[in-house]
C-alpha cells in the first residue's frame, strides 16, 4: 500500500465514505505508480475505507503493473469481460462511493450506479486536489527535470530560426531533438507561432514562414516520468518595432511582478491581480484574456487555477505556472511563462531560459 492510498483511506473513514473509485490516468498513477493510456478501456483503482486496494486494468497490462512497482491485487480483464462486474464481486456493499465526477462520462457514471446499486455518489476531486497540490521531493525532482528539458527545447527552437523556415519545420526539429533525449510525449501540442499568428493565444502552427521583424512565440512542455513542464518564450527575429518592444516589456514586468510576490501565505488571486494591473497600466488590459496560471504536475493543467478570483493560499511545495500575455490582432502576441515552485520562504523558477528579450 502506498502512502497516498493510506492518506485517502484516512479521509474516507473520517468522511464515512465506503470507498473511492479513481479512474483518471493521473490519479491511478499517483496512487499506484502504474501509468497507462487505456484508450476506450477501463483503468481504475478501487480504494476502500478499510481493506485492500485493487487496480483494474486490461489483462494485457497486468505484467506492466508489477514492473511499475504495484504489489497489490490486480483485476486484469479481457475485452469480452465487464470490469465493474469483476470488481463488484470483490467488494462488500457500498452505500457511499467517491468518484471523479469531472472525469467520468455520463455513460460510465450510470454504469457505476447500475453495478453498485442505490448508493450516494460523492465527488473525489476536492480531496484528491488537496492531496496532490503539495508535491513530494520525488515529484519535485521529476518536475525539475521536465523543466530542464523544456529549456533545452526552447534553446533548440531558437537555434533553428531562419528566414523562410516554416513554423512546422522548427516544431519538427524541436520534437526530434527531444526524442533523441528519450522524451516520447509532449505535455500538449507544441506551439511555434510567428508574427501575427502569435496574437492567437492558442494558435495552430502551420506553413507560415519566419520573417525579419517577427516576434516568434514558443509554447511547449514535455512529460518526464509522468510529470509535465510548460514553458513559453517569445523572441525577436531581427529588429522589431517600438510597439512590439513595448508589448514585450509590459509582459515581462507583469511576470516579474507576480513572481516576486510568490511565497507561502499569499492569496493566489493577488498574483493575477498584480500582473493584470501592470498590463492595464501599460494600456493593454483588453488584450490579456486568460488567467495568470495553472497548477502543474501529473497534468499540465491541474489544481490550482491562478485567477483574479481564486482563493487558494500558497503553500510550500505547490507548483504552478505564471504566464501573462498580451495579444494584439494584426500587431503581435507575447507570452512569457515559467514553472514555479513555492519554497519555505519564497519561490524557485524551475524553467531557466532567459526572459530578457532575446534577438536572433
Amino acid at each position: 500500500m502506498t502512502i497516498m492510498i493510506e492518506k485517502i483511506q484516512t479521509y474516507l473513514k473520517d468522511e464515512q465514505i465506503d470507498g473511492a473509485l479513481l479512474t483518471s490516468t493521473e490519479n491511478v498513477t499517483y496512487t499506484t505508480g502504474f501509468r497507462s493510456n487505456p484508450h476506450e478501456r477501463w483503468l481504475a483503482v478501487w480504494i476502500p475505507a478499510e481493506g485492500e486496494s485493487i487496480l483494474i486494468c486490461p489483462g494485457m497490462e497486468v505484467e506492466d503493473t508489477k514492473a511499475a512497482g504495484w504489489n497489490g491485487k490486480v483485476i486484469g480483464y479481457s475485452d469480452t469481460q465487464k470490469p465493474l462486474e469483476l470488481l463488484k464481486a470483490e467488494v462488500n456493499h457500498v452505500s457511499n462511493l467517491a468518484v471523479e465526477k469531472n472525469h467520468l462520462t455520463v455513460d460510465r457514471l450510470e454504469l457505476i450506479q447500475q453495478v453498485f446499486g442505490d448508493c450516494i455518489i460523492t465527488a473525489a476531486e476536492h480531496f484528491m486536489n488537496d492531496l496532490r497540490v503539495i508535491k513530494t521531493e520525488s515529484e519535485i525532482k521529476r518536475l525539475k527535470k521536465a523543466a530542464e528539458l523544456a529549456d533545452f527545447a526552447i534553446e533548440t527552437a531558437c537555434s533553428e530560426l531562419e528566414e523562410g523556415k516554416t513554423e512546422l519545420e522548427v516544431l519538427a526539429k524541436v520534437e526530434y531533438e527531444l526524442k533523441k533525449k528519450g522524451i516520447t510525449e509532449m505535455s500538449f501540442s507544441t506551439m511555434v507561432l510567428t508574427g501575427e499568428n502569435a496574437s492567437s493565444p492558442h494558435g495552430t502552427p502551420g506553413d507560415s514562414t519566419i520573417r525579419k521583424g517577427d516576434l516568434v512565440l514558443f509554447d511547449l512542455g514535455v512529460v518526464y516520468q509522468g510529470y509535465c513542464s510548460d514553458i513559453t518564450r517569445t523572441v525577436a527575429f531581427g529588429e522589431i518595432s517600438d510597439t512590439q518592444r513595448d508589448i514585450y516589456e509590459a509582459v515581462l514586468r507583469a511576470e516579474m511582478t507576480a513572481l516576486k510576490m510568490v511565497k507561502p501565505g499569499v492569496m493566489s488571486s493577488e498574483l493575477d491581480l498584480a500582473a493584470r494591473k501592470v498590463i492595464e497600466d501599460a494600456g493593454y488590459g483588453d488584450y490579456f484574456p486568460h488567467r495568470l496560471g495553472h497548477g502543474l504536475g501529473l497534468n499540465v493543467h491541474e489544481y490550482p487555477s491562478i485567477t483574479s478570483e481564486s482563493n487558494i493560499v500558497l503553500k510550500a511545495g505547490m507548483t504552478f505556472t505564471i504566464e501573462p500575455g498580451i495579444y494584439v490582432p494584426g500587431v503581435a502576441g507575447v507570452r512569457i511563462e515559467d514553472d514555479v515552485l513555492v519554497t519555505e520562504d519564497g519561490y524557485e523558477t524551475l524553467t531557466k531560459f532567459p526572459k530578457s528579450l532575446q534577438t536572433f
